[in-house]
């Protein structure tokens, strides 16, 4: 009899770190697809004849679907059982991948892009709301999230290395493939150890979810477009009305339904605010790291996309290490502190990156301020993560976790927009095509490091500073 009760008792305790494992490891595929596809940029370019604007659609149609429709999916895992969504979203989510995989033509990998965004969009939010409903607050949540938050710093490096590895030696294709055996086990292992959760009864924010959507899209289209067509271009500017004023449509609805897919009350909290803001201007300056220092590596240095995988190791590593030391650094210096000089790191490398030029040797000019680049990404996800749920009640779980990925691949998106509108509008007078290109490539990446300081001085302001819990705004 003893050995039946040692024997569930085990079974309980081993249970949290199953459900973890599972968690993470589909975290993992969202975000490796994300940037797996950063070295295959120019392979897929090149056989699929996308135009130089074009080709940034291959991340904005999966992030734009991904932000976009979080908040429903975060609405959806309340009111239909976060594991019934997480079985949907990756079945989803897998199968896109294979599309993707198959794709002949840039509408129909985009197409499918969108769609592996909306698969995303409903197995994110129950990744991180498992891990909130399954781990109370205290030192085993910040171990958890923490976990969670270094497989985001990871998960981007290892992909950009994965993806100049497989679009060199294989195909670019081969790195969506690998989702289906991946996408298989989990599906199997979420039906035997994740628990349905307690469903809610009420209603979708279709209203919220449809402008949301559109609001963020018609803003990054509006923003593209005018990359390419000029300021001056009518439909540029007509997308980017549309897209402010669905954006005050969204807000103003959620403040008049009864149940929003994005309750207001989530901005009730100086922290969150302060999170919220600061992971959209970090992810909006990192992904323009990712994005254009690997053209400038293939398309400048003259490397391979192995070997700019490869380059990327100094990012990789210091990621690693410095993701993996978060929980000891935020017992001993608290989170709000990790998190600012985490992002104070970023920034220095940031700047010193964008100096880049046609005369710019790898060791000094890229390697070294990787190696920042990389610690600062790694100490400033996983805070980033703690302070966007801090003091969240139950019942707002969903919603939050739903907000904190919005906050992440809206700002990519925004941010990627803003970067290609400053890259083909930075001119310096009669240069050859490589120099222009590393001029225009240096100029986004100064203008990522502003973004940088911008999301720093945020947290400076509204988390470093917040109040006492007690005194936080209500």
């Amino acid at each position: 009899m003893s050995g039946q009760a040692s024997a569930t008792a085990m079974a309980a305790q081993s249970r949290p770190q199953r459900v973890l494992a599972i968690v993470l490891v589909s975290y993992l595929m969202i975000v490796l697809d994300i940037s797996i596809v950063i070295t295959g940029l120019p392979k897929m370019k090149e056989s699929l004849d996308f135009s130089p604007t074009g080709l940034t659609w291959v991340q904005n149609a999966y992030t734009l679907a991904f932000g976009g429709l979080l908040l429903l999916g975060a609405r959806a895992g309340d009111i239909l059982g976060r594991r019934r969504m997480f079985n949907s979203g990756l079945a989803l989510f897998t199968l896109a991948s294979l599309a993707i995989g198959l794709a002949q033509s840039p509408v129909w990998l985009i197409a499918a892009r969108a769609v592996q965004g909306v698969g995303a969009a409903i197995l994110a939010p129950s990744t991180l709301a498992l891990l909130t409903t399954n781990f109370p607050e205290g030192p085993a949540r910040t171990r958890a999230v923490g976990y969670y938050g270094a497989t985001a710093g990871i998960g981007a490096s290892v992909g950009l290395v994965l993806g100049g590895i497989l679009a060199d030696w294989l195909s670019w294709r081969v790195g969506f493939f690998i989702n289906l055996p991946i996408g298989v086990a989990l599906f199997l292992g979420a039906r035997r150890y994740l628990n349905e959760t307690e469903r809610h009864a009420g209603q979708f924010d279709l209203a919220g979810a449809v402008s949301s959507t559109l609001g963020m899209g018609a803003l990054v289209y509006g923003l593209v477009r005018a990359a390419e067509a000029g300021w001056s271009d009518a439909i540029s500017l007509t997308a980017l009305v549309a897209g402010v004023l669905l954006i005050v449509f969204l807000v103003f609805n959620e403040w008049r339904v009864k149940q929003p897919i994005m309750p207001l009350r989530l901005f009730a909290d100086r922290e969150r605010v302060g999170a919220y803001v600061a992971r959209v201007l970090f992810l909006g300056g990192m992904l323009g790291f990712w994005f254009f220092t690997t053209q400038f590596m293939q398309s400048v240095l003259g490397f391979s996309p192995f070997q700019a995988g490869l380059a990327f190791l100094p990012t990789t590593l210091p990621n690693f290490v410095a993701a993996m030391a978060v929980p000891k650094l935020t017992r001993r210096f608290g989170n709000d502190w990790v998190l600012a000089g985490g992002l104070a790191v970023s920034m220095i490398g940031m700047a010193w990156l964008s100096r880049v030029s046609v005369e710019t040797t790898y060791i000094i000019g890229v390697a070294l301020p990787m190696v920042l680049i990389g610690i600062g990404q790694g100490g400033t996800l996983s805070p980033l993560t703690i302070s966007g749920i801090a003091r969240v009640a139950r019942e707002d779980a969903g919603a939050a976790s739903g907000l904190v990925n919005v906050a992440h691949q809206l700002g990519g998106s925004l941010g990627l927009a803003i970067l290609v509108v400053v890259f083909a509008s930075a001119d310096a007078g009669t240069l050859g095509i490589q120099q222009l290109l590393a001029h225009r490539i240096g100029m986004s990446l100064t203008a990522g490091a502003v973004m940088l300081a911008l999301a720093l001085v945020a947290t400076l302001a509204l988390i470093v500073r917040k109040p006492n819990s007690s005194q936080a705004i209500r």
